[in-house]
C-alpha cells in the first residue's frame, strides 16, 4: 500500500471514532487529526506526481 493511501486510511479511522465518541474534545481532535492526515496525504501525492514527470 501506497504511503499516501494509507495515511488516507488513518484519516478515515480518524473520522470514524470522532463520530463515535461522546466526548466533544476527543471528537475535535480526532477531526483536526483527520484534516491534518488528509493535507499530509495530499502533499505526498503531489510529490509522487512529480517524481513521475
Amino acid at each position: 500500500m501506497k504511503m499516501a493511501k494509507a495515511i488516507r486510511k488513518q484519516a478515515q479511522t480518524a473520522e470514524r471514532v470522532a463520530s463515535t465518541t461522546a466526548d466533544a474534545i476527543v471528537a475535535n481532535q480526532m477531526r483536526s487529526l483527520a484534516r491534518a492526515f488528509r493535507s499530509q496525504a495530499d502533499i505526498l501525492k503531489k510529490k509522487e506526481k512529480k517524481k513521475k514527470k
